[in-house]
């Protein structure tokens, strides 16, 4: 109170009104945690890395580019890339947005630091040696367009012509919108190289990982001697929504999911990702004449 009895207000003092003293936040690096879509967890980056990109509490498979999935599946450094002359096209001159197909090809490559949305090669799987294509999600969502298509039919009749056991890593949208009925044709064309394969003797193996769907469901993908597919993997031709508004049905619980596919028979075995290196070279040794 003041001297004349009126109440007198004292400055904020900082020191006095602080309260107790409290721990700063620290900044966190962008990327370093991420959540499981599956179990909801969060997780430390570094781990599902070092984890072959499975979350170590509930085993969800997350999606892997090309890049990274030939490191895991192959002897180090052994993996050998062909074809890397054949570059994409714009026959239709196909625009949408304001920009051109073209330009969204070159945004695509700067990404993902790959020519289109395969790789392939010659590699060894624990000293077997293969012709290997990997299918990058990453890349247009694994769109097949002409140069997917002739990339893989080249990677046939390399694994035909040298009669190398073939290995292809499916992981697609289905075809490319973008370059119309050209893009539908690689399916009848990869079909035709792999029944010549099938002719002289080869084997090959088919890892389906999510999403596989579309065209390329419905052509190399499915063409397997032997059809293995990662756990919880998407896997069908039209999707589920165009299914159920079609026949006017609720579907299944877990429809085009990789079990359902194999208590059905489109499938040989759910292989976990850790394992599918063992797996592949135990059905080589097995099946290779």
């Amino acid at each position: 109170m003041g001297e004349n009895g009126e109440e007198t207000f004292q400055p904020y003092d900082a020191k006095v009104f602080a309260g107790p003293a409290m721990r700063r936040k620290r900044d966190v690096p962008d990327g370093l945690w991420m959540r499981c879509p599956e179990c909801e967890v969060m997780l430390y980056r570094k781990v599902v890395t070092e984890n072959m990109e499975v979350c170590p509490e509930c085993g969800h498979h997350f999606r892997v580019g090309a890049g990274a999935r030939i490191g895991q599946l192959t002897d180090p450094e052994s993996f050998e890339e062909l074809f890397t002359d054949i570059l994409p096209a714009d026959p239709l001159k196909f625009r949408w947005a304001g920009k051109s197909y073209a330009q969204r090809i070159r945004k695509e490559q700067e990404k993902t630091g790959n020519t289109e949305a395969v790789l392939t090669g010659i590699a060894y799987i624990k000293g077997r040696r293969i012709a290997l294509g990997v299918m990058d999600g990453d890349f247009l969502m694994g769109s097949m367009g002409s140069v997917l298509g002739e990339k893989i039919t080249l990677l046939i009749e390399k694994a035909t012509k040298e009669k190398l056991p073939l290995v292809i890593v499916c992981m697609s949208g289905g075809a490319r919108m973008h370059e119309g009925a050209l893009s539908l044709m690689q399916m009848s064309k990869t079909s035709a190289a792999l029944a010549r394969f099938d002719e002289a003797g080869g084997l090959y193996v088919s890892v389906l990982a999510d999403p596989t769907t579309g065209g390329t469901t419905a052509s190399f993908a499915m063409l397997a001697d032997v059809t293995l597919a990662e756990p919880g993997a998407l896997i069908g031709f039209a999707g589920q929504r165009v299914i159920a508004n079609t026949i006017k049905e609720e579907l299944p619980e877990g429809f085009q999911r990789a079990e359902f596919l194999l208590e059905h028979g489109f499938v040989d075995r759910v292989v976990p990702r850790s394992e599918l290196r063992s797996e592949i070279a135990r059905l080589i040794d097995y099946l290779v004449r």
